[in-house]
């Protein structure tokens, strides 16, 4: 081997470890902001949610998600694409999952806000303040309205004054219902009308809005129901021609015009289940 050759594998070397020092050093500062910023929006999503789990283990059960996930999928299907797909899903899937239950937890909230304002109208009536019928809302209510009724208590205790209690309330729970309520009490304690009166109209103009918008759940079932079957139907042929002509299915999965076709078939795919939805959503 001659001193040329030898310089040559020097280099070569060096190069070589080189870039797997910048490759280290980049996909460290690349997960450590990740790691930041999913542990901020995590914990400012669960802090919504009440929830009390320390965002830095799910950070961790995300991580070891996304790796067997990804893994599992190209081990399965042999396709690196598949395994990135599933990668990038579980990476994803917390920020869905947060807005789901944020979703749930403000449908519970409104169904419960016309119950605790008639309880809230009965307590005034009776000649107690409204602080002490905000107690007795908190001790027999069940979340999630007893635990943003407790935070208005709390904030109200260490000084901070009732419309900016019930204008932070409105700011956490962005729900036009609560709006109407916080407008209705604030507007009753400025003009001095009957406080009472104000929230029992809030309460059956909510009831009404609630049975509006279960009968138009009703009526619109059948579209989200299309919309459904239209998403999920091509998934289902594609698993059954796979099946039934494994060579011919082979191609779509394995050249770049079969590629093509997918992506066309799932950017057609998601238009129309966006359209479906967009037709059945009616704002009440």
């Amino acid at each position: 081997m001659t001193k040329a050759m030898l310089v040559g594998l020097l280099a070569i070397g060096l190069s070589a470890s080189l870039l797997a020092w910048m490759a280290i050093e980049l996909g460290s500062r690349a997960l450590a902001h990740y790691r930041e910023r999913f542990t901020a929006q995590a914990g400012f999503s669960l802090r919504e949610l009440f929830l009390f789990i320390d965002p830095r283990h799910l950070f961790v059960a995300n991580l070891v998600a996304g790796v067997l996930i990804g893994a599992g999928l190209w081990l399965l299907s042999g396709v690196p694409a598949w395994g990135a797909a599933g990668a990038i899903g579980a990476a994803v899937a917390p920020r869905a999952v947060f807005a789901l239950l944020k979703r749930q937890r403000l449908a519970r909230l409104q169904e419960q806000l016309p119950d605790v304002l008639l309880m809230i109208a009965g307590g005034l009536r009776a000649g107690l303040s409204l602080m002490l019928v905000v107690q007795q809302v908190v001790r027999e209510s069940r979340p999630p309205v007893s635990q943003e009724f407790e935070l208005l208590l709390r904030e109200q205790r260490l000084g901070v004054a009732v419309d900016a209690a019930l204008e932070n309330l409105a700011r956490r729970v962005p729900l036009q219902s609560v709006t109407l309520v916080v407008s209705a009490m604030r507007i009753a304690s400025e003009t001095g009308g009957s406080l009472a009166e104000a929230l029992d109209r809030a309460a059956m103009t909510i009831r009404s809005q609630l049975a509006m918008e279960a009968k138009i759940r009703a009526l619109t079932a059948q579209g989200k129901l299309q919309a459904v079957v239209v998403g999920f139907l091509p998934i289902g042929l594609l698993l059954v021609l796979g099946r039934m002509e494994p060579q011919a299915m082979g191609l779509m999965w394995s050249t770049p015009l079969g590629w093509a076709t997918l992506g066309t078939i799932a950017l057609l795919e998601l238009f129309g289940v966006l359209l479906i939805r967009r037709v059945v959503a009616i704002d009440v």
